[in-house]
């Protein structure tokens, strides 16, 4: 009897899932192909390996049997990987120069400076302030840079260039940020009268800005211009217009006595990604190590 790993591995998404649908979604198959392997699973096997009920698909006794079958494979590859991963033993060394904007670079890259000289003694980071995106962007494609932290408004985030990739960090809520003595907005609506500190046009917080006046169908009356939300929040305290800041600026800088933080559904998210050159050589051992400690770092802190 020839029974494919395959199919029992359709069988085992099935079960996990409670349906031929929901299993579908999960292996991004038709129901229909997921069906159609189930019947030729059946036709090898010569036995009924699914029981479907109006609330969803059964294991028949035969389908238990496949399916614990199926679960022993995938446990038996998930040690396989893990087994290739460890073949080069080896210890990531070498330099790696990561440019970052102040936000992330507070927040996100000196605290990983410190625990990577413990956990790799081999790596040495070095850390630089990027201002201009345009400028790191073009530094890292000639390879002056190794990883480049960027930062998207998540309504409106564009798409890697050829041989480059994106490595998802993190989604942080937009907070507004209110002078003292001025009234704290309850709903976007209450934003409409606002005065505005407005951010440099290249950074995700001008465009979430301009998306925000298109939800309120108005535009926003703004003042002044910064780049940086230190700058920014010193210009909210002194009264000079209200600002849209992302939650990692406001909690890696100084809020001023007396200014308010409000968070208030629909502002939307920002999203911080890492991009680095993807070729056959890259990114390096040593990038990859930090990667997977700044996916690392970044996963493990409690926004919202």
């Amino acid at each position: 009897m020839e029974i494919s790993a395959h199919r029992i591995g359709v069988l085992l998404a099935v079960h996990r899932a409670g349906g031929v649908v929901a299993a579908s979604d999960l292996l991004r198959l038709t129901p229909s192909a997921i069906s159609q392997q189930i019947k030729l699973l059946e036709r090898e096997t010569g036995v009924r390996v699914l029981d479907r009920t109006p609330t969803g698909a059964v294991l028949t006794e035969a389908g238990r049997v496949l399916a614990e079958a199926a679960e022993r494979i995938e446990a038996e590859l998930t040690a396989a990987r893990r087994s290739l991963a460890s073949i080069d033993s080896s210890a990531p060394s070498g330099t790696v120069l990561v440019g970052s904007f102040a936000t992330a670079l507070r927040a996100l890259l000196l605290p990983l400076v410190v625990s990577l000289e413990v956990d790799h003694p081999g790596l040495e980071l070095v850390v630089e302030e990027v201002v201009d995106e345009r400028s790191g962007l073009a530094r890292l494609r000639r390879g002056e840079l190794d990883l480049l932290l960027l930062e998207r408004d998540s309504h409106d985030p564009p798409a890697s260039p050829q041989a480059m990739n994106d490595v998802p960090l993190l989604d942080e809520s937009w907070l507004v940020v209110v002078p003292p003595e001025h009234p704290s907005p309850s709903t976007l609506a209450d934003l409409v009268r606002a005065t505005w500190i407005d951010l440099e046009a290249s950074t995700a917080g001008s465009t979430a800005l301009t998306r925000l006046s298109r939800q309120l169908g108005t535009p926003l009356s703004t003042r002044h211009v910064a780049y940086d939300y230190d700058v920014v929040l010193a210009m909210v305290s002194h009264g000079m217009g209200y600002a849209l800041m992302p939650e990692l600026a406001v909690r890696s800088g100084f809020v001023p006595d007396g200014v308010d933080v409000v968070r208030l559904p629909g502002l939307g998210t920002r999203q911080l990604v890492v991009r680095h050159r993807a070729t056959r050589s890259e990114p390096s051992h040593a990038a990859r190590a930090v990667l997977g400690a700044l996916v690392d770092h970044a996963g493990a802190l409690e926004l919202g």
